[in-house]
This record gives C-alpha cells, sequence and structure tokens, in this order.
C-alpha cells in the first residue's frame, strides 16, 4: 500500500527551489530545473510534490504514446487517430533510475519478431511515459555518457527514435526536466547543464527553529502519512489553483522593449555562451509576472530570473562554484529606468504567500510559496569565496610554529596556492579494460564500435545482424522454411560485442614535507593536480592525492572527479615536517586497496612526487632513520628500508607507477630513481612536472607498462 506523498507546501524553507519548480509548472517553456545541494535537503521530497499541482493532461484513450486529442501525433506507433474526445488524467512524474539500461529510458524492439514476421512490435520506454509530464532524475551527475546523450537528443528534437538494424520507430517526447545532485559527487557535462532552463543551490538552514520545524513535520508526516497530507489538503489546492491562474494569464503577458534589453544587457554582461541564456530569462520573466498575477514583466522580474537562469550558464573557471555576482547584477539593471505604472489588474490570486491561513500552514511556519516581489538571498549570509579561485600569495612569515608530532624537520608553512592550471594531453591506459564508462582508455563496453558477437548473456541488447543470420542459415531446410521470410529462433541470436572507453584512476602520492623548496613543488602538483581534475571531469575519470610529511600520510583528496571539492581542499594543503615516505606509500596501497573492493575494474596509475629521501619511519617502525639511512635496530627497519619495502609492496599488487624526482643542487643521492626501481616504473626530474608536460609523462609511463593482448582488469601487472 502506498502512501500519500510529502505534500508541497509543506516544505519548509527552501524558497528558490520551490519558486523555481512553480514557475516552470506554469510555464513548461522555461525548460526544468537542476537543483544542486548537500545531501538532506529536500530536494528529491520537493520534487516529487510538484507532479500534485500540475494540471491534469488530456490524452487519446489507450494510447500509450499520450497524445493530445486536438493534435496527436501523425507519426504515433500506436496512431493513426481518429479525432475524438480525450481522456484527463495527472500530469506523470517519471524517474529514471542512475542505473537504467538503453532500453528502459528509450524503449525495447522486439528483433526477433522484426527479423522473423516483419512485425514492429515496440515496447515503450521511459521517455514515452513522461511525454507531456515530469522526468525526474535523481543524481543526475552520476548518469552514464550514453543515456545523457539520448536525453540531450530528445530534449532538443522533441521526439525519440529508436533504432535497431534497419528497423526504426520515432515518437513525441515533450517532457519538463528536473534533475538534484550533489557536486561533492561530481560534476555535470556542459551540454547537459545547459539543457535545464534552471538551476536552484539549496542547503540546511542553519535557524534552530526552522531545523526544528522541518524534524516536527517529517516526524508527524511519517507517523500519518494519510492524515498529515489532508491537513495540507486546503494549501495545496489554492497553489494548483492558482498555477492554473497563471497559466490562463500567461499569453497575455507583455515582454515589453525595456525588459528584453535588460534581459539582453544582463546576459551579455555576464559573458553567457550562445543565445539559449537570454530565451529563457525571457520566459521565465513571463512566468514570474504571471505567478504574480501581472500583465506585465518589471526589472524585478528580469533580477529574479538572472538569478535562476545564469549561475550555470556563466563563462566561468570549471573550478569556481556556480553563482551570481548580484551586485553587477544591479549596477547592469539600475542602468534602465524604472517600471512604467501599470493599471491595476485587481487583487492577486490568494496563495499560501498571500496571508490567510496558507501563510503559516497548519504547523504556524511559513511553508508556502514566496512572494514574487520577495528577495530571499537580503536573508542570506556573506557569500564565502569561491572555493577554485586562485588568490594573490601574501608573504608568509619565514617560520611557522610546528604541531605537536612534526618531529625535528622544517617547520610548517602555510599553504601555498596553485599554479595556472592547463590542458592536459590524451591519457590512456595500454590493454583492454571493463570498466566504467568514461572517455579515457580502450575497454569492453556496452556501446561504442562493433568489435564482433558472441551468444547473449541475458537479455539480447545489441544485436549483431550478420552473425545471426548466419547461425540461422545452416538449418532454414531443417525448420521447413517455405517463403521468403528467414525462421529465426532465439537460439540464433547473437550479441553484438563493443569496444568503447573507460574511466580511470590517477592517485598522486606527494612529498609536502619542508625540505627541497616544498613550497614550489607544491605549487606545481597542485596545478598539475587541479588540470588532471578537469580533464578528469571531462572524460569521467577519478583523481585521488595523499601527503605526507610529518610523522604520517594524509588522504588529503579522496578519489573523487568533484572539481569544486578538489579545489578547495588542494588550496588548503600545507607543507612542512619530516619525510614520511613509507607512510605515503603504505596509504597509497591502503587506497587501491580499498578503491578496488568499491570499483574492481578500474585500472589506477600513482605518481609519487619525491625526492626519495626518507627522514622518518612515519611511526610504522621503533625508531626512525636519520638522512643518511642509517639503521635503527628496529624491526621496522630504518625509514629508507621501509620505503623500499613499501614501494616493492606496491610493484607485487600490479600498480603501474611513476617517480618525479625533485631532488635539487650539485651533489644528487639518486634516492628517487631507486625508489622508481622499486615501484617498477620509470622516474623523470622536477622539470617533467612543468604544465603540459606532466600529461605527457603519465602517458609515457602507461604506455610502458606490458600488458597481454586482452587483459583482464583483476589481474596484477607489474610496471616495465
Amino acid at each position: 500500500m502506498s502512501s500519500a506523498p510529502f505534500p508541497f507546501t509543506a516544505v519548509v524553507g527552501q524558497d528558490d527551489l520551490r519558486l523555481a519548480l512553480l514557475l516552470n509548472a506554469v510555464s513548461p517553456a522555461v525548460g526544468g530545473v537542476l537543483v544542486r545541494g548537500e545531501k538532506g535537503t529536500a530536494k528529491s521530497t520537493a520534487v516529487r510534490a510538484l507532479s500534485a499541482l500540475l494540471p491534469q493532461v488530456d490524452v487519446v484513450p489507450g494510447c500509450r504514446f499520450s497524445c493530445a486529442p486536438a493534435a496527436p501525433d501523425p507519426a504515433c506507433p500506436d496512431g493513426p487517430h481518429e479525432p475524438g474526445p480525450g481522456t484527463a488524467r495527472p500530469a506523470r512524474m517519471v524517474e529514471l533510475p542512475v542505473g537504467a539500461s538503453e532500453d528502459r529510458l528509450v524503449g525495447a524492439l522486439d528483433i526477433e519478431r522484426a527479423l522473423a514476421d516483419g512485425v514492429k512490435a515496440f515496447e515503450p520506454g521511459l521517455l514515452a511515459d513522461a511525454h507531456r509530464g515530469i522526468l525526474y532524475v535523481d543524481e543526475v551527475n552520476l548518469l552514464h555518457d550514453h543515456l545523457i546523450d539520448l536525453l540531450l537528443d530528445a530534449a532538443a528534437m522533441g521526439a525519440s527514435y529508436v533504432e535497431r538494424e534497419g528497423v526504426s520507430v520515432r515518437h513525441a517526447a515533450r517532457f519538463l526536466l528536473v534533475g538534484t545532485m550533489n557536486p561533492e559527487e561530481g560534476e555535470l557535462r556542459p551540454q547537459l547543464l545547459d539543457r535545464f532552463g534552471l538551476t536552484v543551490e539549496v542547503a540546511a538552514s542553519r535557524e534552530p527553529e526552522q531545523r526544528v520545524e522541518v524534524v516536527r513535520r517529517r516526524l508527524a508526516y511519517e507517523d500519518d502519512p494519510a492524515g498529515f497530507a489532508s491537513r495540507w489538503a486546503g494549501d495545496e489546492a489554492e497553489v494548483r489553483a492558482r498555477v492554473v491562474a497563471a497559466r490562463a494569464l500567461l499569453p497575455q503577458v507583455r515582454l515589453g522593449d525595456t525588459a528584453l534589453l535588460q534581459i539582453a544587457a544582463t546576459c551579455a554582461g555576464f559573458e553567457v555562451d550562445g543565445m539559449r541564456a537570454d530565451i529563457v530569462m525571457a520566459r521565465t520573466a513571463t512566468a514570474l509576472a504571471a505567478w504574480a498575477g501581472r500583465t506585465s514583466v518589471r526589472k524585478e522580474d528580469v533580477r529574479q530570473a538572472a538569478l535562476l537562469a545564469l549561475p550555470h550558464r556563466r563563462r566561468r573557471n570549471p573550478f569556481d562554484a556556480p553563482g551570481l555576482d548580484e551586485d553587477k547584477l544591479d549596477e547592469i539593471l539600475d542602468g534602465f529606468p524604472d517600471d512604467e505604472p501599470e493599471p491595476d489588474p485587481g487583487p492577486e490570486p490568494e496563495g499560501p504567500d498571500d496571508g490567510g491561513p496558507g501563510d503559516d500552514g497548519p504547523d504556524g511556519d511559513g511553508g508556502g510559496v514566496p512572494p514574487q516581489g520577495a528577495s530571499p538571498e537580503e536573508d542570506r549570509a556573506p557569500e564565502a569565496p569561491e572555493p577554485g579561485e586562485l588568490q594573490p600569495e601574501e608573504p608568509q612569515p619565514a617560520e611557522a610554529p610546528q604541531p605537536a608530532g612534526q618531529g625535528a624537520g622544517a617547520p610548517e608553512q602555510a599553504p601555498v596556492r596553485a599554479a595556472e592550471p592547463f590542458r592536459t594531453k590524451m591519457l590512456s591506459v595500454p590493454g583492454l579494460g571493463e570498466g566504467a564508462a568514461g572517455r579515457r582508455s580502450r575497454a569492453r563496453t556496452a556501446h561504442g564500435r562493433t568489435t564482433g558477437a558472441q551468444r547473449p548473456r541475458g537479455q539480447l541488447t545489441k544485436l549483431h545482424l550478420a552473425a545471426t543470420v548466419q547461425a540461422a542459415a545452416p538449418h532454414q531446410k531443417a525448420r521447413g522454411r517455405t517463403g521468403r521470410g528467414l525462421v529465426v529462433r532465439k537460439d540464433d541470436l547473437r550479441q553484438a560485442t563493443r569496444e568503447g572507453r573507460e574511466g580511470n584512476l590517477v592517485l598522486f602520492v606527494v612529498d609536502a614535507s619542508g625540505s627541497m623548496a616544498a613550497r614550489q613543488r607544491m605549487g606545481a602538483v597542485k596545478g598539475a593536480v587541479l588540470s588532471l581534475l578537469l580533464d578528469a571531469y571531462q572524460r569521467r575519470d577519478k583523481v585521488g592525492l595523499i601527503t605526507f610529511r610529518g610523522s604520517g600520510a594524509e588522504l588529503a583528496l579522496p578519489p573523487t572527479s568533484s572539481v569544486d571539492a578538489a579545489a578547495a581542499r588542494l588550496e588548503r594543503l600545507p607543507t612542512g615536517g619530516r619525510t614520511p615516505l613509507a607512510a605515503g606509500l603504505l596509504k597509497a596501497h591502503e587506497v587501491l586497496r580499498i578503491e578496488r573492493l568499491r570499483d574492481p575494474s578500474r585500472r589506477p596509475l600513482l605518481v609519487v612526487v619525491t625526492d626519495g629521501r626518507a627522514t622518518s619511519a612515519g611511526g610504522l617502525g621503533s625508531g626512525s632513520g636519520s638522512g643518511s639511512g642509517s639503521a635503527s635496530g628496529s624491526p621496522g627497519g630504518d625509514a629508507r628500508e621501509l620505503a623500499a619495502r613499501s614501494a616493492r609492496l606496491l610493484a607485487a599488487g600490479g600498480v603501474a607507477s611513476v617517480v618525479v624526482d625533485c631532488e635539487s643542487g650539485p651533489v644528487r643521492l639518486g634516492l628517487a630513481g631507486r625508489l622508481a626501481a622499486d615501484l617498477g616504473g620509470p622516474a623523470v626530474t622536477l622539470d617533467g612536472l612543468r604544465a603540459d608536460a606532466l600529461a605527457g609523462l603519465v602517458k609515457n609511463v602507461r604506455t610502458s607498462v606490458a600488458s597481454p593482448a586482452s587483459p583482464s582488469p583483476h589481474t596484477p601487472r607489474r610496471a616495465a
């Protein structure tokens, strides 16, 4: 028995989110909403509650593709439809799971019946179900690339095409696209980001009273979902009526030349690419005016439309968090005259924000939609600096207090800024993997170029037509074939094997000690890691960072594809102290072991940035070796011997590695070269860390890894 959904008007706070969703309910042409925010901020709750506020739609009876009776789709697979009255039903909200298959999204053709009987037997997918409704994608940033491509095509053309081996089906697919995501789990591709009309940043309230009200309402809902929903039924009905009234008023709203100039000046001032931003802002401002019960667009509508439509479209560094400079926005709009007075259209439609019983709701809190003229931004705390912004480095004292446990090495130094990011070259792992879908190394995937055929394992998804015909041909006489059609049975079907691209894991292990000009080295390393993060964002890779200093090693950046979180952590990375090299290598071994359990098919590359010195055992032995490497007599051996043993442990696990030698000065000990030999990989000097040289270095290391013709990603391989 399904419980009643949480009422939309019972959501506490999140004014921008609720307003953006309602504007799309008023005008679906706005283009959907992308909701970005931390977990537990009612993103999914608000989106799922929106469908109850949408007006009903008229559909052709029996049509699986929701054709409108007044204008049915002439190419509908269930058509042609005869003129006649339609059937009213609620607007649907269809959820697209992150792990959905292509057939589940676009639908499936029965290839066996198509070959044997010549019948186009088509089972509609989620795109057909979402036509004239809402398509909701939770964790949209984790959606596979091939599904994103299909969504982009359907959103751009308003139709879905399914083609399999010469058999094709087309149907209308116009839907309101709503996505939610947590930026810490990775960013969204720019192509899909631009398809969302509006974007909203949400965060949990820091006000104790509001948090208490959230808990109170949630507990009341869980105790009695139906009873809780009935208490808010009046507010829901008021908002639903206001949406209907705003839809009816929308065609009468006038978008004057002044408003159009304001929109154009705003988009030009923020240097957004293309013209989609102007169009979305115009539609949003019009919907805002209709929602407020007005027939003309005001400056305040343009301002609110900019705050919703431009943050994800403005030209910015990929490491900068989305946002809009409101002072700059006000400066642009102040250059235009005030709005001309318009005739009073009469009292605005009442809703949850217009006072009365809907203002506070049954629980006494303003759970309704904020008035259009209100500015939720006025109550927000001042914005913190964007995490990816590079500030000029301030002068630092020569020495800083050394935390306990750092040892007697160089003192801790303040974090240094990263060098300027750069565009990396194409990196790839040798061999043929079976990792997660990406855009980097060769791999066996469900999508890509066809390389062969095999018997299907489970449901057939990609038919290899030639191999199927070849398998069925010898049995035609025995099967009694008399006509022109080919007699095909299930055993004849062959699945196409395909080769595409996978994502990889690049794990940096960086010496952050106080020796060997650590600040200069860390600046270059940070710039390189940020660059590879940008490349990982585009190619669906993971990148991680381990630093070792003082008395141990730290996972400064867990394997991630989130450029925002990565940039913030790298900027705060300090340096100084002794050099526990063994601790850094063992930490890498631990991280790779855990990542292998989480994703056994993702292949890693280890990049160790150090001068090879080991001046501390990092708590791994009862004593620590000196800089000269004298034995301590402890069970664990001296620091350098511990590092060598740790390196050989990584090599035994088949991890491909490279050592970036940071040693400088006229006298060189060559310790980094010895470490590289223990790791089973090459060593290069610090000069190889410059700008576009690092990516080439990683590529060279990857191609130097010896591999069989068709290696299994689970099989350990030792670097050459």
